[in-house]
């Protein structure tokens, strides 16, 4: 099934549950109404916005569709538009500026096509547009009317608005006789598969997070701009076949699914990717499901809510249905995730995956269990989202702008298709490492493992026996594991020796040591021994057990030549080195007797690198 074939069928569903416009109106957002008399004068401005936050906030309203405008006369759009269409003032800089070519153009279409109307509220809009005149806007009552927000109007005295009135309303069914086409094609529809007209400019998509948002207001899914995208000499929407019905109504199931803060996007975008998710399903359970185990980032505080979802993530990765553990969702239920990136005025598909409801359940499932790590990340939670998966171990400055979009793209492929982790995941967590970030998080060292254990696995979701551990694994056989908790174990002779320094071995060394360990492990060595002696002085037990520690690791560890260490590792060895260091530093030394390291009490002892 295509995406705009599932969109398209998702129309259906939310029209039986009355939740979308229907043909001819779309939702749209409003700051202000202009109320007339009877005879067109302009008599107040009503404020629509929310206004019990911080800022004012405009609202949503179901009015004439709009549609995507171009040419050298842009069309204006039925009893309501932006001020510079229907009063003929824009924005200019902080100030207003006059618009009378756009405004002229407003004016023309509704004297037009409301030259025959007699209702009350229609004849009021044509006298206000017979006698308005742009340059009274600064000594009106609509002096406070924000720059370029949409307007709609009433007439004094009711409570509804002029489109929704019984005349207004009987306009828009019956559409509009000036957007008929002499030369409108009728072709068959890719989507439906029946003949009908076919649309030549696909619906604009509002909502996609975009740093650069076009200035018509909206980016297309499907659109041929330039000759080189055509063929057999077709022109516009004929090189993609599709209905106007059809358009309008995966166009108007896209929007409402990007509605901000709406149940079936994510709230933040991965990468650059905006993320929508939906079911075929009557009920909206299986979406609230999947935004509580894709994007729920739920805090440590509370703590119900995280013990609740770290059960059901358990049990379904143990291989229990999904029904299993909510009965009330259907295993089968058709499911779909959509990702969307803006490029110019285009959009462009950064993922698409569609499957039923317990395949992506499971493979959410066995994407957090590969994720584990022991002990559990400073900040972890139950199921961390993707974003901040990425944004707390391959962004700069922890900054969600700062995500690679590639890399977003193709992790989210990976978690929701069940395949292996790119490796520019594991290149760009260990380039963190290097760049200055703590290893001693945790983060870092998940993320890796989870690269790591997949990239070594036949099949994804069955581990194999020699994969890189979930906690210390004494015994592991990577020169890369064994050389990262020998590092551990010298910073702890350091953090033993000197307590706080201004710059750690970690925050000298790690990068290095990770990378070419036969040049930097002799200065760690030798400094080692510097701070072993200082040990044995004030606390010999400890030195006891830091040594016999040292000659555990060393006893795993096979020289590449005689007495010395491997020049280089391998990118998976570093990243073996990474969990073999956090492994180490988190582990308690003990000889059985009274002699015991404890890393926790070591807290008020580290570097100033770690993170509280």
């Amino acid at each position: 099934m295509t995406i705009l074939q599932a969109l398209e069928r998702h129309y259906h569903r939310l029209a039986e549950r009355g939740e979308i416009s229907s043909p001819g109106w779309s939702r749209e957002k409003f700051g202000f109404c202009v109320v007339l008399s009877r005879d067109g004068e302009p008599v107040a401005m009503e404020d629509l916005r929310d206004l019990l936050g911080k800022k004012p906030v405009n609202r949503e309203f179901t009015v004439p569709a709009s549609f995507k405008r171009s040419g050298k006369r842009p069309p204006p759009f039925f009893l309501w538009d932006k001020t510079s269409y229907s009063l003929g003032v824009g924005a200019e800089g902080k100030g207003w500026k006059e618009t009378p070519f756009q405004h002229g153009l407003f004016k023309e279409y509704h004297l037009n096509r409301l030259s025959r109307e007699e209702d009350p509220g229609l004849l009021a809009l044509v006298r206000f547009l017979q006698t308005w005149e742009p340059s009274a806007f600064r000594e009106s009552c609509l002096k406070e009317i924000v720059p370029d927000a949409n307007i709609m109007f009433r007439l004094d005295g009711d409570r509804e608005y002029l489109h929704e009135r019984a005349a207004a309303r009987r306009l828009v069914e019956a559409g509009n006789d000036n957007e008929t086409d002499q030369d409108q094609q009728v072709g068959w529809c890719l989507i439906t598969g029946e003949q009908a007209p076919i649309e030549k400019l696909h619906p604009a998509i509002k909502g996609v997070a975009a740093n650069n948002p076009p200035p018509g207001g909206g980016h297309s899914l499907v659109s041929f701009n330039l000759d080189a995208f055509t063929s057999l000499c077709k022109t516009q929407g004929a090189n993609a076949p599709t209905s106007k019905g059809a358009a309008f109504r995966y166009g108007t199931t896209l929007n409402h699914l990007l509605t901000r803060g709406g149940p079936n996007r994510l709230p933040h975008p991965i990468g650059d990717a905006t993320v929508v998710f939906w079911a075929e399903a009557g009920d909206d359970q299986a979406d609230a499901l999947f935004a509580n185990w894709l994007g729920g980032d739920t805090a440590d505080d509370d703590a119900s809510e995280t013990r609740k979802l770290r059960e059901q993530m358990q049990a379904v990765a143990s291989g229990k249905r999904i029904s299993d553990v909510l009965p009330q969702i259907d295993p089968d239920t058709r499911f779909h995730v959509l990702g969307l990136s803006p490029n110019a005025a285009r959009l462009s598909v950064r993922f698409w995956l569609s499957d039923t409801i317990d395949a992506f359940a499971h493979r959410l499932a066995r994407h957090h269990e590969d994720l584990r790590i022991e002990p559990t990340p400073l900040n972890w939670g139950a199921a961390p989202s993707v974003n901040c998966l990425l944004v707390n171990t391959t962004a700069l400055q922890r900054d969600f702008k700062n995500i690679p979009p590639l890399l977003a793209g193709e992790v989210m492929r990976a978690v929701l298709g069940g395949t292996r982790y790119p490796l520019s995941l594991l290149s760009a967590a260990l380039i963190r490492l290097r760049a200055g970030d703590s290893p001693a998080t945790g983060w870092h060292a998940a993320v890796i493992r989870a690269v790591l254990v997949r990239l070594k696995r036949r099949h994804s979701e069955f581990p194999e026996e020699g994969e890189t551990p979930m906690s210390l694994k004494r015994d592991h056989d990577n020169v890369g594991y064994q050389l990262g908790r020998l590092f551990a174990v010298y910073e702890l002779a350091q953090r033993a020796a000197l307590g706080r320094v201004n710059a750690t071995i970690r925050d000298k060394y790690f990068g290095a040591a990770s990378a070419t360990p036969a040049s930097v492990f002799p200065l760690i060595v030798r400094g080692g021994q510097n701070h072993l002696a200082k040990v044995r002085k004030e606390k010999p037990g400890w030195a006891s057990l830091i040594e016999r520690e040292l000659e555990e690791i060393h006893s795993h560890i096979e020289p590449a030549a005689p007495r010395s260490l491997p020049r280089s590792l391998s990118l998976q060895d570093q990243g073996e080195f990474a969990i073999g260091y956090y492994h180490q530093r988190a582990a308690s030394l003990s000889n059985g007797k009274n002699e015991n390291i404890d890393p926790k009490e070591l807290e008020d002892l580290q570097g100033e690198g770690d993170e509280k």
